[in-house]
């Protein structure tokens, strides 16, 4: 006869938080784990995914969050502020596919032709997204997806553009209005806080000056949002550690 423990649900959901409690108090691990994503960046590991031919400049760790947050909330609409290589756009659409929903808002200020014509060419998943070319803070901007959501309470909105702290805290101000109770507003790439500057990618953020130093005064300001811990504490290797934000009021 095994001895083999064989779980039910409430048993495995219960071992899994446990689990994750010891990851985030083993210190060895956070901190070897964090040298990784130090080093891989040498070699631009985010930018080594593809969803339906596209890159998503994403880790895939930090995608399959994602998608475990739009299975739970269903939102009707997801703004995706920085869409690169619209990889992820058509990630999102995939789902919304699959579980009902609206719309996907790209917003980029650089689109290229030869880029909307791919993302155009998936029939229904192309149908999905709205692609705004233009600034993340042009009032024209937030006029232009007002007229898209309406009066929606279940958007969903990622902001991975640029990560200086005083665009990302103007994005948060800016786009924390669209999301009500119980979704999300994901503020991407506040690892920048914990990378040392790196001589072979210059940019005019870093350490002091990120998306969570961003993050952290937008928390402090206000009292709509809390920072889920339990979405990225389990994933080990995320680039938004502290940045999934819940609406809570």
């Amino acid at each position: 006869m095994s001895d083999k423990k064989y779980y039910s649900r409430e048993e495995f959901e219960d071992f899994r938080k446990a689990s994750v409690a010891a990851m985030i108090d083993d210190e060895v691990l956070q901190r070897e784990s964090l040298n990784v994503l130090v080093q891989a960046d040498h070699h631009n590991w985010i930018h080594q995914t593809n969803w339906f031919g596209e890159p998503i400049l994403n880790l895939p760790q930090d995608m399959f969050a994602l998608q475990e947050i739009i299975f739970r909330t269903r939102p009707e609409f997801i703004i995706e502020v920085g869409m690169a290589w619209g990889g992820s756009l058509l990630f999102y659409s995939t789902l919304l596919e699959s579980l009902g929903g609206g719309k996907i808002i790209g917003i980029d200020l650089y689109i290229p032709e030869d880029l909307k014509q791919r993302l155009a060419a998936h029939g229904k998943l192309s149908r999905r997204i709205t692609l705004i070319n233009g600034s993340s803070i042009d009032p024209n901007t937030i006029t232009q997806i007002q007229s898209i959501i309406g009066n929606s309470h279940h958007v969903m909105v990622i902001l991975d553009s640029f990560h200086t702290h005083d665009h990302v805290l103007k994005e948060l101000r800016l786009y924390s209005p669209f999301v009500r109770k119980n979704n999300y507003l994901v503020c991407c790439d506040t690892i920048v806080e914990y990378i040392p500057v790196q001589a072979h990618r210059p940019r005019p953020w870093g350490p002091g000056n990120s998306p969570k130093t961003a993050v952290d005064q937008f928390i402090r300001e206000n009292g709509r949002f809390i920072i889920d811990r339990h979405i990225s504490d389990k994933l080990l290797f995320t680039c938004n550690p502290g940045g999934y934000l819940k609406c809570v009021d």
